[in-house]
């Protein structure tokens, strides 16, 4: 698999991110899996030359960082031939403290994510979302102080809105703080609205995007109908799915049915292979329970589509309101 620059810094990242929510405790979620369970589908990914995975210290309350450390232990040789991002801000315990973007919480955070994930340091810290209630200088000075202290060797951020990003990496350019190397944002075929003004803000300053949902959540895989139809468990259990996707979108689903049946692959490959062409992308952040997933994360990577079959796949986009920002 290809090895790519994380926006414009100088480490290299596989085109394809493991997600490693999937990975927790199931009776959390219907569709996560433990780590036995888990281990095969991430050695398969090892295998095929993903280098990059990504989790976040509320996935599982801290159990998928748990079994990210113990697997990426096992399956790679050296600490230095993976790139492991991990995120802060969402609720970590009852107290008013356990949660947002204060210096208090980033730090306490930090060490609580390494020591779940075993390791002096993570490559890339993000915070997760947007904290309205912490100033912004006092974020990005800890955060800087975060990959100063060795902790952290970049830091990036997660949905927010463009100017919103745009103020956090001005604060830290002008005080001589750290800025964030790479966004993840939501963006996929059915929800595109980052392309009028994140994506060509991170494509001036050379951030890299590294989606999140870039099948939406399963849509456009094919594991809902129209008219409410689910076919899988975790169609069946994942809420959050309703609230950022809506009927119009099964009409962007169709065609990336047509273009995958013409090629005689699985609409997944389909879909990966749309986010891969587009500016600004340097790796989607794919989740995968079942070892199929994994294969058409890694076929995608591959897979060349032509400007037509790239029209018709854009052509049914409807605009959405702002989504995925909480």
């Amino acid at each position: 698999m290809d090895q790519v620059r994380l926006g414009t810094t100088g480490t290299k990242v596989s085109r394809i991110c493991l997600g490693m929510m999937s990975y927790g405790d199931p009776g959390d979620r219907a569709w996560f899996l433990d780590e036995d369970a888990g281990e095969p589908i991430v050695r398969r990914a090892v295998e095929a030359g993903v280098t990059f995975f990504d989790t976040a210290d509320m996935y599982s309350t801290g159990v998928s960082e748990e079994i990210t450390g113990r697997l990426l232990s096992r399956l790679f040789e050296r600490r230095d031939d993976y790139v492991l991002a991990t995120k802060v801000f969402f609720p970590m315990g009852p107290g008013a403290n356990d949660s947002g973007l204060s210096r208090k919480h980033i730090m306490a955070s930090i060490d609580a994510s390494l020591r779940r994930l075993d390791t002096d340091h993570v490559d890339l810290y993000q915070i997760h979302r947007w904290d309205y209630e912490t100033p912004i200088e006092e974020t990005m000075e800890a955060l800087h102080d975060v990959v100063k202290a060795g902790k952290a060797r970049y830091i990036g951020a997660s949905s927010m809105f463009a100017w919103q990003f745009a103020k956090a990496q001005h604060v830290a350019e002008a005080h001589g703080w750290t800025k964030f190397v790479s966004m993840q944002n939501h963006y996929n075929l059915v929800y595109r609205e980052e392309e009028r003004e994140m994506i060509p803000l991170c494509l001036d300053q050379g951030v890299g995007c590294i989606p999140w949902s870039p099948l939406a959540r399963g849509l456009l895989a094919g594991n809902r109908e129209r008219g409410g139809e689910r076919n899988t468990v975790r169609a069946n259990s994942d809420a959050y799915a309703d609230d950022l996707y809506e009927e119009s979108d099964f009409d962007v689903v169709d065609a990336v049915r047509e273009v995958a049946e013409e090629r005689g692959v699985p609409a997944a490959q389909v879909a990966l292979a749309w986010l891969l062409t587009k500016p600004g992308v340097t790796a989607p952040i794919v989740g995968a329970t079942k070892p199929p997933h994994i294969e058409d994360a890694i076929a995608a990577a591959e897979l060349k589509l032509d400007e037509t079959e790239v029209a018709r796949l854009e052509a049914p986009y409807r605009p959405h309101p702002v989504n995925g920002h909480s």
